[in-house]
């Protein structure tokens, strides 16, 4: 367990975020003082350690949220985007003067290491920036009418109040992706978090919500808090939110899709991942190591772009996996909070079971493992040690994603057929080959090459720059978010025709003379 002093220090960071020993899980722009759901109460995965409780929304509750944001919607919409903007790059600042403090709660109640936690804050800092250029460059385009005298051109306006269902792996950036540019664009949002992450949740819209107060703009960013069955299942059907935004498990995502298609709404989906790195006989097996070792152990494996695939030619296979298991007997596993950390714990005793059942399948279908797989016994916090299996590509538990580190090592003879094996599973999030053979690379990033959304040279699968769309294909959801033109998914395209002239051509040529 934590000692007075670590206790002391987190108390501190609790406070200055705005967290108190029972919060309210239900902002409709103000706090929702008492929300009628039950209690929900936050542990660290580090040491087991209550950190909070939290008091979920009810039924009432949501209405009033959904309310308000769709009542706020109509107001904000007006508001011009540069303006619009400007109060985003508010939430940026507010959130740098916040970076340490936030970054140290996400540490504290999902478990990933404080670089990485204070790098996920670093990421919402940075979306912001970018959303604050986005809402002055919503561009649509000009076209030319075929009728004399008419102007052609489309333009983009707001789409509505947007529901944000994050996962509890990147409690805070995920949000950040969408809000934020969803804000510049003219929405607003009612965010659910995973109820694993609240406090996290909480934090961020105590920071949102002191900028939209000084602006006069509370109910832009609404918060709700609650189970699947009160809120979770009733964003999905409700159609004052235009567009469910949801970062989940695949089998959730299904679901997600085929009650938000029901209803004709939209639905922008982040799922599974099962990302694979190819490495070819002529690659800079340096630079390969410390990628796979990233991608496979950063967040403990909790990353939907964790790497969990890694083929080997067979030329350079058996030294590589020799410095690969001297690499893994070295990574530091423990407190997230202590920089020295590599690895922290998993979010919690269910992810614990998950990865352990997962290894036994891969005993059953004749993987063999070659390091780590312990459960470590540690402060009463969720330890495992990563682990490296010797696998096939045709294994059925290759197939699956088991947000665990567990990182399968497949090897192979030829272009083609690593192409194949690779591509050969259900997800296609994030891919990347290693080599210095421009015809490798160039066949692995074309057409016939990887089938997924992210395809990379010479770098991991794991931690994309936001100024990239990011999402992926096939049953990852085909979802993108925060960059490039990924915008458009929280805008409603208007093509616009007027006729300056006295007369009344139709298109195409047709005549219908009276």
């Amino acid at each position: 367990m934590a000692s007075t002093e670590q206790m002391t220090a987190i108390t501190g960071i609790l406070d200055r975020l705005g967290i108190r020993p029972e919060n309210s899980g239900a902002c409709a722009g103000e706090w929702i003082e008492r929300p009628s759901g039950a209690e929900l109460v936050s542990y660290s995965p580090i040491d087991g350690a209550e950190l909070a409780r939290v008091r979920m929304a009810g039924e009432a509750d949501y209405e009033a949220i959904v309310s308000r944001a769709h009542e706020t919607f109509l107001r904000w919409r007006m508001l011009p985007a540069p303006k619009r903007g400007l109060i985003v790059r508010e939430i940026g600042d507010a959130l740098r003067v916040r970076k340490d403090d936030l970054g140290a709660l996400v540490t504290l109640e999902m478990g990933k290491i404080l670089a990485e936690g204070k790098g996920e804050v670093q990421e919402m800092i940075d979306v912001a920036d970018f959303a604050v250029g986005l809402s002055r460059q919503l561009y649509g385009l000009t076209m030319h009418s075929e009728r004399p005298l008419h102007r052609m051109y489309e333009q983009w306006h707001p789409l509505g109040a947007v529901g944000v269902i994050t996962a509890f792996n990147f409690p805070v950036a995920v949000w950040s992706w969408n809000a934020l540019i969803a804000l510049a664009c003219g929405d607003t949002v009612v965010w659910k978090p995973s109820s694993k992450t609240p406090l996290t949740a909480i934090a961020v819209q105590h920071i949102v919500n002191q900028v939209l107060e000084r602006h006069g703009w509370l109910g832009v960013c609404t918060l709700v808090i609650g189970s699947g069955r009160t809120v979770g299942d009733r964003m999905l059907r409700d159609r004052r939110l235009p567009l469910i935004s949801l970062t989940g498990s695949t089998a959730v995502g299904r679901e997600c899709a085929r009650i938000v298609g029901d209803r004709l709404g939209r639905t922008l989906l982040e799922l599974g991942g099962n990302n694979g790195i190819v490495v070819m006989e002529d690659a800079n097996l340096d630079l390969t190591l410390r990628a796979v070792l990233f991608g496979a152990v950063g967040t403990a494996g909790q990353r939907c772009t964790t790497t969990r695939r890694v083929f080997l030619h067979r030329g350079i296979a058996a030294g590589f996996v020799e410095r690969m298991k001297k690499a893994y007997a070295q990574v530091p596993i423990g407190d997230p909070l202590d920089p020295h950390t590599l690895m922290g714990p998993l979010v919690d005793r269910d992810a614990v079971r998950t990865m352990m059942d997962g290894l036994d399948a891969v005993r059953r279908q004749g993987g063999e493992i070659l390091c780590g797989g312990r459960v470590l016994e540690r402060e009463g916090g969720c330890y495992v040690e990563p682990v490296l299996v010797r696998a096939r590509a045709d294994m059925p538990i290759v197939q699956e994603e088991i947000f665990a580190p567990i990182l399968y090592l497949i090897e192979f003879d030829d272009l083609n057929q690593v192409i194949e094996w690779h591509n050969g599973v259900p997800q296609g999030l994030s891919s990347a080959m290693f080599t210095t053979n421009v015809i490798a690379a160039e066949t692995f990033l074309s057409a016939r090459g990887s089938d997924c959304g992210i395809a990379n040279v010479n770098i991991g699968t794991s931690g994309a720059e936001i100024g990239g769309a990011f999402g992926g294909e096939k049953d990852t959801g085909g979802g993108r978010e925060s960059g490039s033109d990924s915008w458009k998914a929280y805008m409603r395209r208007q093509t616009v025709t007027i006729n300056w002239s006295p007369e009344l051509p139709l298109a195409q040529g047709i005549q219908f003379e009276l």
